[in-house]
This record gives structure tokens, sequence and C-alpha cells, in this order.
């Protein structure tokens, strides 16, 4: 949190990485490791915007396993998620919990029952969050047909099915502006777009995930002069994006099932190289916070609509 603030941000997504809630001691040691970053993030004045899933969840099929128990394991995974957030004082978690299996994805039949097994445990999943007290859950767009979301198209079936006569906690999209490389399974056209994934999405994303990258994969490069010069991100029309996604929101079919954001977080995703050195790191992110400053002033930026 110390960093955080010293870096110049105000919000902090918290990866679960950091208190993983199977790998981080019992239930004892995670009440009170998460009270003192409840602590320190008000002692320096950051906000936590949520507990987000790292890397450690997409190394599974999690929700997407062909066998129940497995399926139940990680379910009960996002429970624990939604208690270690709630002693942080967080009332919102997100991530992504699942990988299709590559057998199924050969199948359009299997693939179809897939996807809508999903669909089915996102619903359970929302009525459970109501319980424990956690308002929102964000679901991440990925960028291969085995972690979806991966397409337009998909994201707004999922976000349709999912919330469609749902009055328990809504389920959210993630739009990542690096997460359109799919040309690889096929992806093309406004697919492979950031720009047309947040003019669709942005009115309901609370989180957007910003990385400079190129358009053939996910870099999570730092906002620096020396990745600016070869990445493709633009935070001008990022910005524009969610302008138009909110200027346009009454003609979204999703406006039938969700409530438009009333608030966006650009939460800056910098995922470095296992052999960089914590002090090149730390530039990297003075230099990004630097950079975004140009476009986000402090306290945030206004859209009237």
């Amino acid at each position: 949190m110390k960093l955080t603030r010293e870096l110049g941000f105000y919000y902090h997504e918290f990866c679960a990485d950091v208190i993983d809630p199977f790998f981080s001691g019992d239930q004892y040691y995670q009440k009170k490791i998460t009270e003192e970053v409840k602590k320190y993030a008000n002692k320096y004045r950051v906000k936590i915007t949520a507990y987000y899933t790292g890397v450690a969840t997409h190394r599974f099929h999690g929700l997407s396993h062909s066998n129940p128990s497995v399926r139940e394991r990680m379910k009960q995974w996002i429970i624990k998620a939604m208690e270690i957030s709630k002693f942080m004082g967080v009332e919102k978690i997100g991530g992504h919990w699942d990988a299709i299996p590559v057998e199924v994805l050969n199948n359009k039949r299997s693939y179809k029952k897939a996807k809508q097994n999903i669909y089915k445990q996102f619903r359970e999943l929302s009525k459970i969050a109501k319980q424990k007290g956690i308002v929102i859950i964000y679901n991440e767009q990925m960028y291969i047909p085995s972690e979806i979301p991966w397409n337009i198209e998909g994201t707004y079936e999922f976000l349709y099915y999912v919330n469609k006569n749902n009055n328990y906690t809504p389920v959210y999209i993630t739009v990542d502006t690096g997460h359109q490389a799919g040309v690889n399974y096929g992806s093309k056209g406004k697919d492979r777009d950031y720009v047309e994934w947040l003019k669709n999405f942005a009115c309901v994303c609370e989180v957007i995930h910003l990385q400079q990258t190129t358009p053939n994969s996910s870099k999570h490069w730092p906002f620096t002069e020396e990745y600016n010069k070869i990445g493709h991100v633009n935070i001008d029309d990022v910005i524009e994006s969610i302008v138009y996604s909110h200027k346009n929101f009454s003609k979204n079919i999703l406006s039938k099932v969700l409530k438009r954001v009333k608030k966006t977080f650009l939460i800056a995703e910098i995922i470095p190289s296992s052999t960089q050195t914590e002090k090149s790191l730390l530039n990297d992110l003075k230099e990004t916070h630097h950079y975004l400053r140009k476009f986000i002033p402090e306290g945030g930026l206004k859209i009237l609509i």
C-alpha cells in the first residue's frame, strides 16, 4: 500500500496470488493479514478496487473441468476469495477461473455445452455472492477460445445469459487492452481491436486493464518511452471509446440486463519478466504513472452524458 501511494496511484487492484485462499495459510492467518492490508490501505489513502485473480487460477481447468469434484473445488476457492475480500473491506471480486479442455474445443456440441455450464455456474456464484455481501463479480475477457468470453459476440452472450432475470449479484466484464491477440485461433476484424471492445462494453465495465502491447500479443508492457514507441495502445483512443460506449448505452442490448456503471477504474496491469529487478520495475511503474497522468488527472475524468 505504501509503494502504491509513493508511485502516485490512488487505486490498487489486489492480486489473489499475494493472499491465495488455499495456499496462504489458514483462515486465522488470512483474516489477520487482510486486516493489515485494510489498515495500511486506509493509512496511505489507497482504495482497493477489487480482490482479483492472478496467475494461479489460469493454471487449472477449474469451473470448466469435466469432473464435478474439480469444478466444486474451484467454486470453493471463489467462495473463500469472497470471504478474504470482505476481511479486506472490499465488496468486489474478479478474474478468471476456468479453461475449457482442448479436446472439448474441437467438438462444437461439447464446446457449446461447456459454455452453458460456465454460464450456469456464474449464476450460482451470483447467488452466493449476494449472501456473502459481494456486490459485483467481474469476469475477464480473454483471447483464446478455451477461456471465455474471448470474442465480442460471446461476451454479449455471456453477460446477457448470466444476468437475465438475475436478482442477485450482477456479473460484469473486465476488458484488457491486450486481450485481442487470438489471431492464431482465427480471431479477426473487430475482435482484434481493443477500441471496438471498449465501444461495446465500457458502459458495463467497471474495470479496464491497461497494458502497452502489440496487436498479436499480450505483452503487459509498461507505458514507458521505450515501449510506447513499439506498442499500439493509445490512451486517447481508450478514453474516446469509453465515452462512446456510455453515450450509446441505451442502444446496447445489455441495457436490458445490466445497469450502466457509474465509475470505471483504469488499472495499469504491468507484468514484468521474472528476471527483471525490483528497482527496474519500480522505475517502469513511476514512468507509467507519469505518462498516464497526462490523460487522467488526479480525481479522474467526468463524462457528461
